[in-house]
């Protein structure tokens, strides 16, 4: 019988398969999961949890692949959805995490703005640190902040919202969030950064994943469906392309 294409979760939609390969696997993680540690259990939502349980139950998609370890490498957050990477042993954990640790993963992701760029393209170079007045909160910070760099392109208008590609260097909490928020430009649907839409959720989606694979040598190029989330905001399908890699803009944030 067939592996599964999709995580079968109790009381959950499937979770569809993006990439899979003998060290990692990565899923377009929903929205509404959170990624906090395993013995966090104040949630119903926490994925790690759910994840673990169900490979301890022996559930059919996990057993068809021998899978006894599987563990996110880096996170989205809650209300984010996309690609999110996992590793199948804890061996490969440090490796692959090491990609992200090294600026070795090239990360892009689609966020939906209110607001008018006032550029079509630029590097947002604003350190980030911890919101003092607000736990969980992030906020610009010059002087004791660490770096923190995105590249930003504008894709796409329609009425009062703009399509944005957002590639991230670094990988701090809610850089792209910040950093969009910081420049004028919140994500729509950002309670924590901009404010709430009605109707509409929070405007940030993974859409591809680029690394060579440290194991096989091979460049893994994953990408996420996006049709879904442009229609979602109103853009048409194709309005977001996906970007052969390039070095970052020489520019500074708007």
């Amino acid at each position: 019988m067939a592996k599964p294409n999709c995580i079968e979760l109790p009381e959950s939609e499937p979770i569809p398969i993006l990439f899979e390969d003998r060290s990692v696997l990565a899923i377009d993680k929903p929205r509404g999961w959170m990624l906090v540690p395993h013995s966090w259990q104040k949630t119903s939502f926490n994925l790690q949890a759910a994840i673990a349980s169900s490979i301890a139950a022996g559930d059919f998609w996990a057993r068809s692949r021998g899978l006894k370890f599987l563990r996110h490498v880096h996170r989205l957050d809650a209300d984010t959805s996309g690609i999110l990477l996992f590793s199948k042993s804890i061996g490969a954990m440090q490796v692959i995490s090491d990609l992200f640790e090294d600026r070795r993963m090239e990360k892009t992701y689609l966020a939906v703005v209110t607001g008018t760029p006032a550029e079509t393209e630029w590097l947002c170079q604003f350190k980030l640190g911890p919101d003092p007045r607000q736990f969980g909160r992030m906020q610009v910070d010059f002087h004791t902040g660490k770096t923190a760099e995105t590249n930003f392109k504008v894709l796409a208008t329609k009425d009062r919202f703009t399509l944005v590609e957002a590639r991230p260097i670094t990988g701090r909490t809610h850089q792209i969030r910040v950093h969009l928020s910081a420049c004028r430009l919140p994500i729509v649907g950002d309670e924590l950064y901009g404010e709430p839409e009605k109707d509409l959720p929070l405007g940030l989606r993974a859409v591809r994943l680029r690394f060579m694979n440290p194991f096989t040598k091979r460049c893994v190029d994953i990408r996420a469906p996006q049709e879904e989330f442009l229609r979602t905001y109103g853009f048409e399908r194709g309005a977001a392309t996906q970007p052969t890699p390039r070095p970052p803009a020489e520019k500074t944030a708007p």
